[in-house]
């Protein structure tokens, strides 16, 4: 879902800055290319990764991530936690401001957790963070004390996942699920401040350079979204473009030949998954109040056609001609790079074509009329499913085509379509207006939030994407959600894997490596030797340099 900040705050602190800067300050611009946008600037109301990408960069969070993966305190200077892990009690740093100039103080980050847990039933992603907050208030001293129901083992990804909002800008909005919401909302206190917005064209950030820990080098970063990748392509060739943050591995070995740009790829700072999602919502859990439609085909309610689906595909096949090998082979919704919440010991289920016929025969599934296409077991209706994806993806459509191959062989047909991230945002949950999605997730520093989109009680919040519904998988979760021994937790944790790739709740192709492309002759100092690749994200942005010509 997101791209957090990370680098190494007295690197920052005590470097000077020199380069772009006239009287004013630095006067440089970097230009990004991005091939999809944020759905919304709203941060309760957003669901996909650009917009957390934005947030990241306008607005501070208790907590922040450095490159090893460990947290460290950002708009708090200090944390005193009880005995008993329930109280914890945080010292806001005194002098911090919004970038309107209004102070920012333990009032404004005890409002903002209290606004997330208000609007539970209405933001998207955000409450879910705060589900163990028993209260949130401001104490004398420039003071937030958070009183937890049960002590938790992530407090700081939770924290490090809450942005602060202005309280004098906030508490007066009439509707906090406004999608389009004005800049002048869209105040934080972080490195870089919003100056204009034009949806799926161009988002502008100019820097701050009274930030506690960044101090940029430049005087602004724009974001500039392209519907087609070619020209987006074009445009780094062209130096109208300096960074891309997705380049279409088609490109990549035209660009490794272009003097002046750099290819680089590894594993991304929110390490991301690929996901087939299958909709196996049963008729008695359609969410009809909450607009569920549940049009899925009823065959992928059965757990045979989904795991003969599952050993149909070739998953090597799949990385070496959708990604050119870069890519690891998928498993569960955890990813790799989360190691060791992963569970590296499950077994996958192998590539064999016979075999996954044989469980549709041995089902009932069987092809009556010899047109290529099993029917169900009744002999009515046939296995066709619909296909679909958002067009931001620039694999999908090659991922789709081998699937459709690959499942052929099988008896299963589907019909592929490509649309926008919002229809398919709309189609998917909690409508259930679908057969087939393929989509991605960007994953936490811990993985409670991605175990979370599989629980019974997400199915009418339009969390929980497959409609998938086990008591004990839901058990698990409040198990693992308290537990505070990490052995004890990491073993709950693989176990609730484990259940879900026996059930084929998903069906996870790959882990994708980032592959990014900047100009050489324009910026310098991108963070490329890092453990994670995130060159559009603050912690590159922060510290590039622009060469002079």
């Amino acid at each position: 879902m997101r791209k957090i900040q990370s680098l190494l705050a007295m690197f920052l602190i005590a470097s000077v800055i020199v380069s772009a800067c006239g009287i004013g300050g630095p006067t440089a611009v970097v230009r990004v290319g991005w091939n999809n946008g944020p759905d919304t600037l709203n941060p309760g109301m957003a669901l996909l990764l650009e917009s957390f990408s934005i947030f990241s960069m306008i607005y501070d969070t208790i907590y922040e991530q450095t490159p090893d993966g460990a947290f460290r305190l950002s708009l708090a200077e200090s944390v005193d936690v009880s005995d008993d892990n329930k109280v914890w009690t945080f010292k806001i740093r005194d002098g911090m401001t919004f970038h309107d100039g209004e102070a920012l103080t333990a009032d404004d980050v005890a409002f903002s957790f209290n606004y997330y847990i208000d609007h539970g039933d209405d933001f998207v992603f955000l409450p879910s963070y705060t589900a163990y907050f028993e209260s949130v208030t401001a104490a004398p001293g420039n003071e937030v004390v958070i009183t937890l129901t049960e002590a938790i083992p992530n407090m700081e990804s939770q924290l490090y996942s809450l942005y602060v909002l202005p309280k004098h800008i906030w508490e007066a909005v009439e509707d906090p699920t406004e999608m389009d919401i004005p800049l002048s909302q869209l105040v934080g206190s972080g490195p870089f401040k919003i100056t204009e917005y034009i949806p799926n064209q161009l988002i502008r950030l100019e820097s701050v350079q009274t930030h506690h820990f960044y101090r940029p080098h430049v005087g602004a970063v724009e974001f500039h979204i392209y519907s087609n990748v070619s020209s987006m392509i074009q445009a780094l060739q062209n130096r109208e473009l300096d960074v891309i943050a997705n380049v279409p591995l088609s490109a990549v070995s035209a660009l490794n030949d272009q003097a002046g740009i750099r290819v680089v790829a590894g594993p991304p700072f929110a390490p991301n998954v690929s996901d087939i999602i299958l909709n196996q919502i049963a008729p008695e859990d359609c969410p009809v109040e909450e607009g569920g439609l549940c049009t899925g085909h009823p065959a992928l309610r059965d757990r045979n056609v989904r795991l003969a689906m599952a050993h149909a595909i070739d998953k090597q096949r799949l990385i070496d001609e959708v990604l050119y090998g870069l890519a690891d082979p998928g498993l569960t919704l955890i990813p790799k790079g989360l190691s060791p919440f992963y569970n590296s010991s499950i077994k996958d289920f192998d590539h064999d074509v016979e075999k996954a016929n044989q469980i549709l025969e041995d089902a009932g599934y069987l092809d009556t009329d010899s047109n290529g296409i099993r029917e169900m077991p009744d002999g009515g209706r046939e296995l066709s499913f619909r296909l679909e994806w958002p067009d931001s993806i620039a694999y999908a459509e090659t991922e789709a085509e081998l699937l459709r191959n690959m499942w052929s062989q099988i008896g299963i047909d589907v019909k592929m379509r490509a649309t926008n991230s919002e229809e398919v945002t709309e189609r998917c949950c909690p409508a259930f207006d679908y057969d087939i999605l393929l989509w991605e997730w960007g994953s936490d520093p811990d993985p409670n939030f991605l175990l979370s989109v599989m629980l019974s009680s997400e199915v009418s919040t339009g969390l929980n994407e497959t409609g998938y519904s086990n008591p004990t998988y839901d058990r698990l979760f409040e198990r693992q959600a308290t537990e505070m021994d990490d052995e004890t937790r990491l073993g709950i944790i693989w176990q609730m894997q484990d259940l879900v790739h026996r059930d084929v709740v998903y069906i996870i192709p790959f882990y994708q490596r980032a592959v990014q492309a900047y100009r050489t002759d324009t910026f310098r100092g991108w963070l490329t030797e890092e453990k994670n690749l995130d060159l559009d994200a603050v912690s590159s942005l922060a510290i590039i340099e622009p060469i002079r010509q």
